[in-house]
């Protein structure tokens, strides 16, 4: 007889998983990392930093390979741990579609300079008309390919043999918990029997560091790097931007089941909730927050008493954690005291589109090792915040059902719950 969750619906269960960021490649590496409280932050050296307010990320240093090409390296290294610790299908043959968060694509400064170079001034032309003139007569289909939203998407549908047309997706910071909700909703209506799912993000570049900081958002701590990432803290300042990425193998647990794959663990709930109040900040009454807890409960048809661990947002900006812990007050009462909250962006920064995968990832593990991590550089509490957020030392716990949270600019949020066992 097929399993069902609550609504009547085939029960997704997570068969596989791959992690790439700051703190090293493959799961095992970043997860001793993590537990012991390690840093992924550092200076940054791929690009000079010297009139910049920030100067450090959590970036994922390849040399050998293109800095355009980065978020495809490692996207490649995440999906290929997850599909062989799944062990689903053939290699390069995957039985499902893929969906990809990514971040949104343009041509930046290195490629504008280069295309802006290539041709003479013409009287009378204005820089970016020179630019366009240059594009039209460079003909070069690489750097086409590249600035096309869908490139890295339709290379790892290629590599990895997935079904259908590859999703790409940006809803900002909650596009990684995006990715996971589309693959679990395409199981539930019976489109596919497996969804890969995969988040990757490379965007530590002058460009989005000056951009981030004119919105005030980024840390400009001036303290060791690695303390620079203060969720939760009274004096935190912004996020740390980093790099990094995960993936998923999603299945129908029934079929998953009967092929003889270990489930991982399952996804009881995916839901959002957006707001057009404003480009970076959170609406003020929290609604379309509190309406993403509340829409992920309804879809799990479970009870916030049933939550024994969160994985928070936790970026460090004065706004978001605020608004994080506003909200679960409001969608959790009291017992939110006694539910331990922690942010692993203490340790990995922010990987912005990929985010939420790597968090969904980082709570799987959490609920198999029986360890939350910590979250680090707590040492000045927040009297406005009063939450148990594991200060910085790693604990042990029983941990067998999880909230995820993905909160993003321009009022995306979504959320995920995943448990160690069907309902």
């Amino acid at each position: 007889m097929a399993l069902r969750d609550k609504r009547d619906r085939p029960v997704v269960a997570v068969t596989g998983m791959g992690v790439v960021s700051s703190l090293g490649t493959g799961l095992e590496d970043n997860w001793t990392a993590l537990v012991a409280g390690r840093s992924g932050i550092k200076e940054i050296t791929r690009f000079p930093t010297t009139h910049l307010r920030t100067t450090f990320a959590g970036t994922v240093d390849f040399p050998e390979v293109d800095p355009r090409d980065l978020k495809l390296t490692i996207g490649e290294l995440a999906i290929d741990e997850a599909v062989r610790m799944s062990g689903i299908g053939k290699p390069g043959d995957f039985p499902g579609p893929l969906f990809t968060a990514i971040p949104p694509v343009e041509l930046g400064w290195p490629a504008r300079r280069r295309l802006y170079e290539a041709v003479g001034p013409e009287a009378g032309e204005d820089a970016y008309d020179r630019m366009c003139r240059a594009a039209g007569q460079a003909n070069d289909r690489e750097e086409f390919e590249r600035s096309m939203y869908g490139y890295v998407s339709e290379k790892l549908a290629d590599r990895f043999g997935t079904k259908g047309a590859p999703i790409s997706l940006t809803t900002a910071c909650a596009s990684g918990a995006t990715a996971i909700q589309l693959g679990v909703e395409a199981i539930r209506r019976g489109e596919t029997e497996a969804a890969l799912c995969v988040g990757t993000d490379c965007s530590v570049t002058a460009e989005e560091i000056v951009r981030f900081s004119l919105l005030s958002a980024l840390s400009s701590y001036k303290g060791p790097p690695e303390e620079a990432a203060k969720p939760f803290s009274k004096n935190r300042d912004g996020f740390v931007i980093a790099e990094g990425s995960a993936a998923l193998v999603l299945e129908d647990y029934d079929v998953a089941k009967a092929r003889g794959a270990r489930i991982l663990a399952v996804i009881r709930g995916a839901a959002d909730k957006n707001d057009d109040f404003h480009r970076t900040r959170s609406k003020p009454d929290g609604s379309a927050v509190i309406g993403a807890l509340r829409a992920t409960f309804e879809d799990a048809a479970m009870h916030p008493d049933e939550i024994n661990y969160i994985n928070a947002h936790g970026t460090g900006t004065p706004e978001n954690d605020r608004m994080e812990a506003f909200s679960l007050d409001k969608v959790f009462g009291e017992r939110l005291r006694n539910v331990p909250i922690s942010s692993n962006k203490s340790m990995l920064g922010h990987t912005l589109t990929s985010s939420g995968a790597l968090e969904a990832v980082i709570s799987i593990k959490t609920m198999h090792a029986g360890v939350i991590p910590p979250t680090i550089n707590y040492k000045v509490p927040d009297p406005d915040i009063t939450l148990d957020v594991v200060p910085n030392v790693a604990r042990e716990g029983n941990v067998s059902v999880v909230l995820s949270n993905s909160f993003g600019f321009g009022g995306q949020n979504a959320c995920l719950i995943i448990a160690a066992e069907p309902a």
